[in-house]
């Protein structure tokens, strides 16, 4: 089976463990702002995965594993990717990501 992570710069980010091996990485853009990066993994075995709140006083959940959506391949996590990311003629895109923790969000000057 394979999953979806979401992560989202300045929001919180998803951190796997042993037992969801990362294939890929994406970053959406939309008008030119990263939104978010999405890692798509195998799951190897029922688990929880990490999730980070950003921030002073941030915290972290342990969400079960049950509650991620599921793919039978990659091919298939791929295309679900896509359909989530394309808006008609609206300026969005996917990018190839290196699979390590989403870039931060820029602070304001």
């Amino acid at each position: 089976m394979f999953v979806i992570l979401t992560s989202k710069p300045g929001q919180y980010r998803t951190q796997p463990n042993a037992d969801i091996t990362l294939l890929e990485a994406w970053d959406y853009h939309f008008c030119g702002r990263l939104l978010a990066r999405f890692a798509v993994g195998e799951l190897l075995r029922e688990t929880k995965v990490q999730v980070i709140e950003d921030g002073p006083g941030g915290t972290t959940n342990q969400v079960p594993s049950k509650f991620l959506e599921r793919f039978d391949s990659l091919e298939q996590a791929r295309s679900e990717l896509q359909h989530l990311c394309q808006f008609g003629a609206l300026d969005a895109s996917l990018t190839p990501a290196p699979l390590t923790a989403p870039p931060a969000t820029p602070s304001a000057a």
